[in-house]
């Protein structure tokens, strides 16, 4: 039987022990069966999840609606874990403000002197374990412990807002004080024109540009330049038309006489007086960022018998 001629090979030296080193040659004509997969151009590379707070400095245009959004978060939990910046109210975000954006949702929290994890967790609706065995609290489980000042986090914590907002002021008699609400508060009895009902919208932009409508801001924040026309959204008659006290800056507000009444807030300039009677689509001001604001936009409230309406729920 004759054995098969061996296969040639390259050989060289290897200087370390100057030896002779037998290699194989490679063949690609040698077919060996195998499986094969074609090359993913694409890949996933999954990310890991943030553990630590971070800080974010609030750039013009900036609100805590958009800002959640940049960290895919719920707004409440931007403005619960910044108490001592923004005050549960939403139009206290200034330029240059440093905001903590906690690594998920819930409530970015200092412990106090006299905080337990059992109190805690039952003042912000969750339980102690929670707040225990998250990873980036950095807490020793055999004997977890945290120092007065120390920031922690409260995964899935929540509380009751705190309102900030301007009263609904009837045509009727309001009482209701300018030293309270601001001079351009409407004090009078007034009669007028009733609404149709319908509503249009009260700029040329229809853009969300700031706040959309969430517990924490029951409006929408809609995109306008300064010194753009801003009008009625239906007929109605003036109960507040100038200066509020609330961080509104210019406010108009229109009671339509059907139990629905709007509001138009951080106008540049407004063009009508209390008592006026307004009609769908008359340019009651100019759109400003007068106020408490980071950007020109209009901040637009429609309620109903004193509560509030989502605005996407009544505008075409």
């Amino acid at each position: 039987m004759q054995l098969p001629s061996p296969k040639p090979t390259t050989s060289f030296s290897v200087i370390a022990h100057n030896e002779p080193f037998q290699v194989p040659s490679f063949d690609p004509r040698d077919e060996k069966e195998a499986l094969y997969r074609l090359a993913q151009i694409t890949t996933i590379i999954p990310t890991g999840h943030r553990t630590d707070a971070v800080t974010y400095l609030v750039q013009p245009s900036d609100s805590v609606f958009g800002i959640a959004g940049k960290f895919n978060l719920k707004p409440e939990t931007i403005l619960w874990s910044n108490y001592d910046l923004l005050q549960d109210n939403p139009h206290t975000l200034s330029v240059g403000m440093e905001l903590n954006i906690p690594p998920l949702d819930g409530i970015y929290y200092q412990w106090q002197e006299e905080d337990t994890f059992k109190s805690v967790a039952n003042t912000f609706k969750t339980k102690p374990e929670k707040i225990i065995n998250w990873i980036g609290n950095h807490l020793d489980l055999t004997n977890p412990q945290v120092e007065v000042g120390e920031k922690v986090m409260i995964p899935g914590g929540k509380r009751a807002f705190q309102q900030w907002l301007m009263p609904t002021i009837p045509r009727g008699a309001a009482g209701v004080s300018a030293g309270v609400y601001g001079s351009g508060v409407c004090s009078g009895v007034y009669e007028g024109v009733f609404g149709s009902g319908g509503f249009i919208w009260p700029t040329t932009n229809h853009i969300i540009s700031g706040n959309d409508y969430w517990a924490g801001h029951l409006a929408i924040d809609i995109g306008v330049y300064i010194g753009e026309p801003v009008w009625a959204a239906d007929h109605g008659v003036v109960v507040f038309s100038g200066w509020s006290t609330a961080g509104y800056g210019n406010v108009v507000m229109i009671d339509h006489g059907n139990g629905y009444q709007t509001l138009y807030a951080h106008l540049n300039s407004v063009s009508i007086k209390c008592g006026q009677s307004v009609y769908q689509g008359q340019v009651i001001g100019m759109g400003g960022s007068t106020g408490n604001s980071t950007g020109s936009h209009l901040h637009f409230e429609v309620r109903y018998l004193g509560g509030f309406v989502n605005p996407w729920f009544v505008l075409p």
